[in-house]
């Protein structure tokens, strides 16, 4: 099979979803959950199922500003401005009388400090996790051009992750918040790891015939790793899918991050890891 051929394919549709990625960034930004910016999180089950403005019109009196409420069905997620013991003790007596089945399930709050501690924690681990995978796979493989693919390949995945939450906030309100976090640390190891898979192949096949031209080279070895790369990647996303559909609130934009990484990675470890290896040795025949 030979899928190298639609190298400039590939080009296209990276290029193209890295370029809406970037404008969405510079032009909408993000939606930052109180993990990074400060705040609290209140999450209470109301049986009576009231309507968001009349949990609205509660905080409104108490001078509460900064309200989003979010609920299914009878679950209600609220977030808001951080709150003082005594005004939480106020809040609660206000909706117990709007309803009398009132159960708090969660209720959490940060300070801005925190938030930028995750942010910085967060971007130093992929900074990190991106300089050890390239020297492990370059050491490994006896081939930095393997190394320098693979991490461009992930950076790729991330970067339109993080595009696509960016187009998610403006159009339909998902936020970044520590599971997002935890699904784009995620990706990065979904990423490499079909990545290395196939590379993993390339070289037993190099080692059994080592006058083989590269681009026929990376087509065998793609077409023998391509079909469980895509198996096991479609029962990850089956069930991504039944969460991002029948999950809760909480749940429903993690699982559509992970889905987004999982999709990302199996699409890069064979339209951008591999071509990206291709053009390496291609650059080094040359000199």
């Amino acid at each position: 099979m030979n899928i190298m051929k639609f190298r400039p394919l590939f080009l296209i549709i990276s290029s193209f979803l890295l370029f809406l990625s970037l404008l969405s960034i510079i032009f909408w930004g993000f939606k930052p959950s109180i993990d990074f910016i400060g705040g609290a999180v209140w999450e209470m089950n109301l049986p009576s199922n009231p309507d968001n403005s009349k949990i609205e019109e509660i905080f409104s009196k108490n001078n509460i500003s900064n309200l989003v409420v979010t609920n299914n069905k009878t679950q209600y997620h609220l977030e808001f401005q951080d709150i003082s013991s005594d005004q939480k003790n106020t809040l609660d007596e206000a909706i117990k009388n709007l309803d009398q089945g009132y159960t708090e399930l969660k209720f959490e709050s940060l300070g801005p400090v925190l938030g930028k501690e995750l942010l910085k924690k967060t971007v130093t681990a992929i900074i990190l996790s991106a300089f050890f995978l390239f020297l492990f796979i370059g050491r490994r493989f006896k081939d930095f051009s393997f190394g320098i693919s693979a991490i461009l390949a992930m950076f790729h995945d991330t970067f339109i992750l993080v595009g696509a939450f960016s187009i998610l906030g403006h159009f339909f309100g998902a936020e970044l918040d520590s599971l997002f976090v935890t699904a784009l640390l995620t990706t990065l190891s979904s990423s490499v790891h079909d990545t290395v898979v196939t590379f993993n192949r390339i070289r037993e096949l190099k080692r059994q015939n080592f006058q083989i031209d590269w681009v026929n080279l990376a087509n065998q070895g793609v077409t023998e790793t391509l079909s469980r790369s895509v198996n096991n990647s479609m029962t990850i996303v089956f069930m991504l899918l039944s969460l991002v559909v029948l999950g809760g609130v909480t749940t429903k934009w993690f699982a559509t991050a992970l889905l987004i990484g999982v999709i990302c990675g199996t699409y890069s470890s064979t339209g951008v890891a591999i071509p990206l290896v291709l053009f390496f040795k291609k650059h080094q025949k040359k000199k």
